[in-house]
């Protein structure tokens, strides 16, 4: 009697996102993850269902990374205390997360419109907890802004920066806009 095989998830996603950052979000198909992940296209589909299924699954996985980056940053649970925590996580990512995270925006954006809603979700939670009413909290939304501003210019090379333009960006962010 032979063993199941199983499929590694993380190494399918891992296959995805490299399909995305190489040849663009519309080279993204179940047989082209298949081929890219050694496996059967049954074998994705098995796993994520469908393309859409995947992208989600990317998007989840990359949130769940950048959220748990947040927490252990975070000193506090305050609203400051997670705004700045946010703003270290991105300044942090490196070139690998960037592209990850790039990536599965793009392909929840372009391939998946249904994750549109999802994504603005997650934003929409994040500023949320600001009261926009107060200083602390306009500098606070300023600083949030900033970072993702920073974040989408860079990873879908709107804007070239230098890793020192990119460091003195964010040590701005965090040295005028937060407490």
């Amino acid at each position: 009697m032979s063993r199941k095989r199983t499929i590694d998830r993380d190494a399918v996603l891992n296959a995805a996102e490299l399909i995305i950052q190489n040849e663009g979000p519309a080279a993204l198909t179940i047989d082209a993850v298949a081929r890219a992940a050694g496996i059967t296209k049954g074998g994705v589909q098995y796993c994520f269902e469908n393309k859409a299924g995947l992208i989600a699954a990317m998007v989840s996985r990359w949130w769940g990374e950048f959220d748990a980056e947040v927490a252990e940053i975070t000193a506090d649970n305050s609203v400051a205390g997670s705004i700045k925590a946010h703003v270290i996580a991105t300044q942090n990512l490196g070139a690998d997360g960037e592209a990850r995270r790039a990536s599965a925006m793009m392909a929840s954006l372009m391939q998946a419109p249904e994750q549109l809603e999802a994504n603005r979700q997650w934003y929409r939670q994040r500023l949320d907890r600001i009261d926009s009413a107060t200083e602390e909290g306009k500098s606070l939304r300023l600083a949030f802004l900033a970072c993702e501003g920073l974040f989408l210019l860079r990873s879908f090379n709107f804007l070239v920066v230098s890793e020192d333009e990119w460091e003195s960006m964010f040590q701005d962010v965090l040295n005028r806009m937060l407490p």
